[in-house]
Order: C-alpha cells, then sequence, then structure tokens
C-alpha cells in the first residue's frame, strides 16, 4: 500500500512540492511530560484564567477538535470569555503548530511574499508568543493586565508546581512568570500529541492501512497537478524522512476571495472587513496583492474542524473543498471593492464535478489523527 501512494504521487509530480484528556490532574494522560510541559498542560487547560472564568486555551484549541473550536459560537468563530460575544476569525488548529516557521516578508521582483508565522495572518513569531496574546484579547480571555493573569496562577492549584519548574520568587514579578506560562504552554504545544501522525493516511503510507477506492480516488485528484493541484500550497511530500514535510502547508498566503460571513455582527458595517496580512502588519506590507491574504493553513486534522476558512463562513469540510473547486463564482467577496484586485485569481479553481469533490473530501478526512498508532516520520 505504502509503494501504491507513493507511486501514485511520484507519478503526478509532486515530490517536492509536496505530496485527549481536558482535565488538569495527574495520570496516564501525563506519563512522560516534562516538568516545564506539564505545567503548560496545566496552563492549557485552566478555564480560572479568564475574565469571566470559564475559558481556556483548550476551549478553543480542543484536543476533541483537532486542536481547533469554536467555544459554543455558532457563527463559524468562537466566543469570547463572556460567552456572547462573537470574534472576527475562525480558530486555526494548534496541531502541528510546532512546525511553523518565523514569519517572513521578503520582495521578489515586484511584489513581496510572506510566509510562516502563528495565527492566520503571521503576527506571532513563536508559538511563545502567540501562547500570550489570547489572555489579554478583549474577544478572547479578556484579562486586563498581566499582574491579573500573575494572580490567577499564584491562586491555582498547580502552583506549587510552577514555583518547582521556575524558582521559588517566579510570583514575585509578573513579567518574568508571563514569560514562563508562554514558555511553557509552547513546551506543552511541541510534544507529540499536538503532532501525533496517526492518521489514516499516515498509517497506509506505514503499510498498516489501505485506503478506499473513493479515498484514493480523492488522493489522486489532491496531488494532480492539472485537476485539484492542492498541493501547490497543500504542501506534503510523501517520500520524506522529515515530519515537516508532511504538514499540508506551504506556510504562504494567499486572499482567495472567500464570501461574506453575514453572521459575524462586525460584519454588520458594510464598510468593516478583515484584511488579514496587511492588516496588523500594514506598516510592513506595502504591496497591495497581500491585503486580505491569510496563511495557508494545515489539513491536518480538518475533518474535525467546526467551521472553514479564515471568517468561518462554511459549516462544513465539503463546502470548503467545493468553494475551491468553483472559486470566482457566488457571494460576494469579503474584500473591499477597492482591494478586489488583490484577490490570487492566480490559485485557480479546482474544476472538480461533485463526485470528485466527494472524493478529494474522503482523501481529505483521512488527515485527521487518532485513526491508528502515531507513525511520526522518522529524521
Amino acid at each position: 500500500m505504502q509503494a501504491k501512494l507513493i507511486a501514485a504521487c511520484l507519478s503526478l509530480a509532486i515530490g517536492v512540492a509536496g505530496c485527549t484528556d481536558r482535565s488538569n490532574g495527574a495520570g496516564a494522560d501525563e506519563a512522560g511530560l516534562s516538568q516545564v510541559e506539564l505545567v503548560g498542560k496545566r496552563v492549557f487547560f485552566d478555564t480560572t484564567l479568564s475574565n469571566p472564568p470559564g475559558q481556556s486555551c483548550g476551549s478553543c484549541h480542543d484536543p476533541a477538535a483537532g486542536f481547533s473550536g469554536n467555544f459554543g459560537g455558532t457563527a463559524g468563530v468562537p466566543l469570547a470569555a463572556d460567552r456572547l460575544t462573537p470574534g472576527l476569525r475562525n480558530t486555526p488548529t494548534a496541531s502541528y503548530a510546532r512546525f511553523t516557521p518565523a514569519f517572513t516578508l521578503v520582495t521578489v521582483g515586484t511584489h513581496q511574499v510572506a510566509k510562516g508565522g502563528q495565527f492566520l495572518d503571521g503576527r506571532a513569531a513563536s508559538l511563545e508568543d502567540q501562547a500570550g496574546m489570547p489572555f489579554f484579547s478583549a474577544g478572547e480571555m479578556n484579562l486586563a493586565s498581566v499582574a491579573e493573569l500573575s494572580e490567577r496562577l499564584a491562586a491555582a492549584a498547580y502552583a506549587p508546581l510552577i514555583r518547582e519548574a521556575f524558582g521559588a520568587e517566579i510570583f514575585s514579578d509578573p513579567q518574568r512568570l508571563l514569560q514562563a506560562a508562554t514558555r511553557a504552554i509552547a513546551a506543552f504545544e511541541r510534544t507529540d500529541r499536538f503532532a501525533p501522525f496517526s492518521s489514516k493516511l499516515d498509517n497506509a503510507l506505514a503499510g498498516y492501512e489501505v485506503l478506499s477506492d473513493l479515498e484514493q480516488e480523492g488522493l489522486r485528484l489532491f496531488v494532480d497537478p492539472v485537476k485539484g493541484n492542492c498541493t501547490a500550497c497543500h504542501s506534503f511530500n510523501p517520500e520524506s524522512g522529515v515530519a515537516s514535510e508532511r504538514i499540508f502547508t506551504d506556510f504562504s498566503y494567499h486572499a482567495l476571495g472567500v464570501p461574506r460571513n453575514d453572521r459575524i455582527p462586525a460584519n454588520a458595517d458594510p464598510a468593516f472587513f478583515d484584511l488579514g496580512l496587511c492588516g496588523p502588519r500594514r506598516a510592513r506590507v506595502a504591496d497591495d496583492a497581500l491585503c486580505a491574504a491569510f496563511k495557508v493553513p494545515t489539513l491536518r486534522n480538518v475533518g474535525r474542524k467546526q467551521a472553514f476558512m479564515h471568517n468561518g463562513v462554511f459549516g462544513t469540510l465539503r463546502e470548503a473543498v467545493a468553494f475551491h473547486a468553483r472559486r470566482g463564482s457566488g457571494s460576494p467577496l469579503d474584500v473591499p471593492a477597492a482591494m478586489r484586485a488583490s484577490v490570487d485569481f492566480a490559485v485557480r479553481p479546482l474544476g472538480l464535478d461533485e463526485g470528485e469533490i466527494d472524493a478529494v473530501t474522503a482523501f481529505l478526512r483521512t488527515l485527521d489523527d487518532g485513526f491508528g498508532p502515531s507513525r511520526i516520520p522518522p529524521t
């Protein structure tokens, strides 16, 4: 089976482009975690750290949803800690995030090219940087200050563990405590539970499973440069012994012209638009072609997501695949009229019929972890 899959990928010349537990308690789930990773796990799932209490990192990055999720939101975006206020963007998965390179922006000819970074707009350079931001976002955990976070961590049941990991004086310096907490969260997110490579496809590539005929057809379409050409952005190399080459993203940025999500309250204002990469980084991004561009996400665990695209406009995986198949027609674009030229129509529609959309959707579901044993590619 492994040889058959690799042969199918290589015959289409994609070798280069790229063919738990939520408790705070100890137990078997924590076996093998270092002291810092264990602190990170406790902080990640601690719902007392938000204002009002009730939301944790794990609320929006739920292991059961492939480390994504919308915390009870029904508009395709998560609710804030108050469980009332919808956010602006769909939650990106935290699974496989450790493989994301730091954000870079370079000029190639007359255009700028962006790559990497955490969040959908790359505004955090590392997992540590990303981990600290939701605590103080009004649309997320909504804490007022680093001092408030410090007080809540000091009152946590696992405060002695923090002292053991980071020193007896750690609670005397709120800024240092924040750095310790984000370091711990990042360490936890770098553990193999966030990147187990335990999907059906991983087990098939290792020779322990067989894809169905429909899934194999989906794989063929996915890698076919004439048909799906999905690997142009969602790259993977089935032959590689390097895990980072099987993440199903090249970490690039594209403005796809996604339909506007009218269920997001902020979109009721016709003048409001989420400008993606050229929003928070506008001072650095001089190229209008990057306006409304968002990072290409990993497709691992995509079948477990509750909403799709940066604004959560699609509620099912099949709808998202169908959008790519027919892109450029239908609903109004979620881009200001003056910036419509920035939409990357070079990322062409896939040209898939209904049966082929079903096949690609079936293949994408083989990327969900938890199907079988971990098959982390040997380095």
